[in-house]
């Protein structure tokens, strides 16, 4: 494989890993704040 191949998987590879740390950071803040609600529901 030539180089200029190489080079592009592996920022390729690179991109999708950090989009896909971002989904989950998200999802999980997500998660965080329908906790948050259902325990205040909780409290009153």
């Amino acid at each position: 494989m030539s180089l200029a191949i190489k080079s592009l998987l592996l920022s390729m590879t690179l991109m999708f890993g950090l989009i896909g740390c971002n989904t989950m950071e998200g999802a999980g803040e997500d998660l965080e704040s329908g906790g948050e609600a259902i325990q205040e529901e909780a409290r009153d």
